[in-house]
């Protein structure tokens, strides 16, 4: 139950107040809304309101604009009354999560994670780095991993050097699961598999399987999801036991089922406009919370598209 802002003191204890952000420790359980409305008071509903509608609000380290998320004792309630957060709003991406230390977004295929030196354009990288700097220009995010710019899905950035260093030190440790879905030529015959293979580069940056002397070890575990005879294709969810460069699409090449729309690794046809293939899954333990977070998006309607309804 809430009670009067006078009352805070059995209610909520402050853990730090500057001229520039408030932060609240909870004591007792409440809802987010009420419970800044209760906590101020003295200002009108509508300026409370404002603080979840301009991104000022966050729970955990967590920006939220949900009015209805539950607290609990414990949880850090932080109010910043600097410059409003503006959300992104951009066709090419959408951010799924937002913390302190880290940015989880959706990519969709077409823009590049980030710069090359043949191609400098617009990236999500350039978008999230606008994105960080309207709070303050001095801040910065840093690239974790990348996804091909053909590739729509789930991709996160850390939001300091020292985040970033200690995620990519222990990214096996880190990264608990990432699950793709792609559309792949041909009928895949079995139901489960696995690739395991040697993969290297070429001069003109194709990568291909080769031997031990010269490669990396690459592992791709598969799964047959759907297949469709009408259109003769396989919708298969992949996990990755490595992550190399072009993995999944090398993979695919190799034995003979290359992904639909991936011209670079053999595909020949090209039946939904884009290369079929999707980050959809996205699991890890959070470097400062210790929490582990789980992200998922669903399969493109491209993909099921080619498939008959169950």
């Amino acid at each position: 139950m809430l009670r009067r802002a006078g009352d805070f003191c059995t209610f909520a204890a402050m853990k730090k107040r500057d001229s520039e952000t408030e932060t609240i420790i909870l004591r007792e359980p409440a809802t987010l809304l009420p419970f800044l409305f209760a906590y101020f008071a003295g200002r009108s509903r509508t300026t409370v309101k404002s603080y979840l509608a301009h991104r000022q609000v966050s729970v955990n380290g967590c920006i939220t604009t949900q009015f209805d998320t539950p607290l609990r004792p414990g949880d850090r309630v932080k109010i910043d009354f600097g410059r409003a957060r503006e959300a992104v709003s951009h066709p090419m991406l959408r951010i799924v999560y937002e913390d302190d230390d880290l940015i989880v977004i959706e990519k969709r295929n077409g823009l590049l994670s980030v710069a090359t030196d043949k191609q400098i354009m617009r990236t999500a990288y350039s978008i999230l780095s606008e994105h960080v700097k309207q709070q303050d220009p001095r801040n910065k995010i840093f690239v974790l991993h990348r996804l091909d710019r053909e590739t729509s899905g789930l991709m996160m950035f850390a939001k300091s050097e020292a985040v970033k260093v200690q995620i990519q030190s222990r990214w096996g440790q880190t990264v608990v699961e990432r699950r793709y879905f792609a559309v792949v030529e041909g009928r895949v015959g079995q139901e489960r598999g696995t690739v395991s293979t040697y993969l290297t580069e070429s001069r003109a940056l194709k990568v291909y399987v080769t031997d031990r002397e010269e490669g990396k070890p690459a592992r791709t575990d598969f799964r047959v999801l759907k297949r469709s005879a009408k259109n003769d294709v396989t919708l298969l969810e992949l996990e990755l036991e490595t992550g190399r460069k072009n993995q999944i699409r090398a993979h695919m090449e190799h034995i003979g089922h290359p992904i639909v729309g991936d011209k670079k690794y053999g595909s020949r046809r090209s039946l939904i406009g884009r290369v079929a293939l999707h980050a959809g899954v996205l699991s890890f333990i959070h470097p400062v919370t210790g929490k582990r977070l789980d992200f998922s998006t669903p399969i493109p309607q491209k993909f099921t598209a080619l498939f008959d309804p169950d």
